[in-house]
């Protein structure tokens, strides 16, 4: 028997993940840097109004800091969830050569169909037709004896034979089987799992000639109980072909793509806050369209090179804690946590925009007990954003909930790019090349260690039966074996803070859109996610760190770009003396 026991069925995951950095879109506090717990307010700026509460909300540091723990988490793979083949590893052999290949196996009881059953096909024996038309529809009967480890003791009759897995090799229970008159052989494995069926070292030439499908367990027994109560059962067995490309990785990429090109315009078109050049950095200009007159300096996190390492570390000691010891009580604690930055972001990104376009929704205040001057528009919207992520964690298994799911996590990307910054691409070095590192590591170098990827079985949830819900995920649309193309959070945001920076520089500099970083940078995401999916469709759909495209495909472009204008030296420590300054500031 082979020793490799993999699940190939089309099942979720693939993709850690990461959010919840809640942050204002607002201007309100002071800029501070993580790493070295200072924080100042900019001393040039006249005395604000006073805000009212939950319109610009104070974060504590420590939350921001937990928040973006989480955030690395999404390091990880675009991915779609089901492989079709893998032929890794295998030694092929006369008649034992074939692909693995995903099979479906429809089912019918007494003439009424049951829930199809996704199976995998043998190394060797006999290859299944692709569409369905043109598959057989046969009737199924218990091998006997069961195990089919012996000459069966009546002829099948030309029906497919249901056998259990063990106590003999697949190609000698093949070989009976078709001894037996068989038409096929659907074994049933010991476990949900889908083993691989090859050939023993003593099998030097094999000559089945009948298709040989293994199913879960669960599927199996089904199958057995009805046919021991007498029941008629058929099956039909089919694999059909997965489409090139999928309508669902295009989508997704526009998902991506948009929303780092949204989270970094935010700032000036929909806040209406604009780059103040004297002092390189962003501040409150009221004007007539700025749904609000309340300006106070805006809260910002501006990463540190050594804080950047300090959370790849820190992600990764949490990365193993979930591969030993989640279960679906940890995976709760995540949706919860999930659901709350998923509010946060909702209810900042909703207030801002209906600031932004409805001057007087963001002028009418209400007093509350305990929490004092709120705004109107904002405890009304506020419930609104509770209930829709509440709806979506209690139907987050629908077939609609990825619609839910996305919209909270866009909104929550969207904030934590408003409060995470990088200062230059110094910092930004440090933590894309940490991140890069780590993601390759955990996805590709882990199985040598674990003895599978560590990031992959925590995305889809290996232990507790239920993926992270820190990702985006598109439905496969057009794919006769459905399941979703997804990318982790961590692979928007990382890049996406760089991309946000070569805006607000390009806009300090005054650049246009040819000469500066900002389109250049999308550019290069873009085609780094479009070689993520190439990756995918080439590795027959297992899961891709796509930091391993993205970050040479952003920071790479920046660098050589800045290197080939002599600009470099500006960009990698720009911010650094403004920074300072604002420190050292009484």
């Amino acid at each position: 028997p082979n020793p490799s026991g993999r699940n190939d069925r089309p099942r979720p995951g693939s993709h850690p993940p990461t959010p919840l950095l809640p942050a204002s879109s607002f201007p309100s506090l002071p800029v501070c840097r993580l790493g070295n717990a200072k924080c100042s307010s900019n001393p040039f700026e006249p005395t604000r109004h006073a805000q009212p509460l939950m319109a610009r909300p104070r974060r504590p540091v420590a939350a921001a800091l937990a928040l973006l723990i989480v955030v690395l988490l999404a390091c990880g793979a675009a991915a779609d969830d089901a492989s079709s083949d893998d032929d890794a590893g295998v030694l092929r052999t006369p008649g034992c050569s074939n692909k693995f290949q995903l099979v479906k196996v429809k089912n019918w009881v007494n003439g009424t169909e049951g829930t199809t059953v996704v199976g995998l096909s043998a190394r060797f024996g006999a290859s299944l037709p692709r569409d369905v038309h043109k598959a057989k529809r046969t009737f199924a009967v218990l091998a006997n004896p069961f195990d089919c480890c012996s000459n069966l003791t009546s002829k099948i009759g030309n029906s497919v034979a249901l056998a259990t897995r063990g106590e003999c090799a697949f190609t000698a229970k093949a070989k009976n089987a078709q001894a037996g008159g068989a038409a096929g052989l659907l074994v049933i494995n010991d476990n949900e799992e889908l083993y691989k069926m090859v050939c023993s070292d003593n099998d030097t030439s094999i000559n089945v000639t009948i298709p040989v499908i293994m199913i879960p367990q669960s599927a199996g027994k089904k199958l057995k109980d009805y046919l021991d109560h007498g029941a008629s059962v058929e099956v039909q067995l089919y694999s059909p072909n997965r489409p090139v490309v999928d309508l669902s990785a295009c989508f997704l990429w526009i998902m991506a793509v948009g929303t780092i090109v949204c989270a970094s315009l935010w700032t000036e078109f929909v806040a209406m806050e604009h780059v103040d050049e004297r002092y390189n950095q962003l501040t409150r200009k009221d004007g007539p369209n700025s749904g609000t007159n309340h300006s106070e300096d805006k809260e910002i996190f501006e990463i540190s090179a050594k804080g950047a390492i300090v959370f790849i570390i820190v992600a990764s000691v949490f990365l193993l804690l979930l591969f030993y010891f989640m279960s679906s009580w940890f995976v709760w604690v995540l949706i919860v946590l999930f659901c709350i930055g998923g509010v946060e972001g909702m209810h900042i990104c909703l207030v801002t925009l209906f600031s932004r376009f409805f001057k007087d929704c963001g002028q009418k205040t209400v007093h509350l007990p305990l929490l004092g001057e709120v705004l109107t528009l904002s405890v009304g919207i506020l419930p609104f954003c509770v209930v829709f992520a509440i709806l979506w964690a209690v139907y987050r298994h629908a077939s609609f909930a990825w619609i839910g799911q996305d919209i909270l996590g866009i909104c929550l990307m969207i904030t934590v790019l408003q409060m995470a910054r990088l200062p230059n691409i110094r910092v930004a070095s440090a933590l894309l090349s940490a991140a890069f590192v780590y993601d390759i590591f955990w996805v590709f170098i882990s199985p040598l260690i674990f003895h599978e990827s560590v990031m992959i079985a925590v995305a889809r949830g290996d232990n507790s039966g239920e993926s992270i819900p820190m990702l985006l995920r598109i439905p496969r649309f057009f794919d006769p074996w459905g399941g979703y193309d997804m990318i982790g959070f961590g692979d928007i945001i990382f890049p996406g803070l760089l991309v946000a920076f070569s805006y607000r520089f390009d806009r300090a500099s005054r650049k246009g859109i040819l000469n500066g970083y900002f389109l250049w940078l999308t550019v290069g995401y873009a085609v780094g996610l479009f070689l993520t999916y190439l990756a995918l469709f080439l590795m027959d759909g297992h899961g891709q760190p796509a930091l391993l495209y993205l970050v040479p495909c952003t920071l790479g472009v920046i660098v050589i770009l800045g290197w080939l204008r002599g600009e470099l030296h500006d960009l990698w420590n720009y911010g650094k003396l403004q920074n300072e300054n604002l420190v050292d500031e009484p």
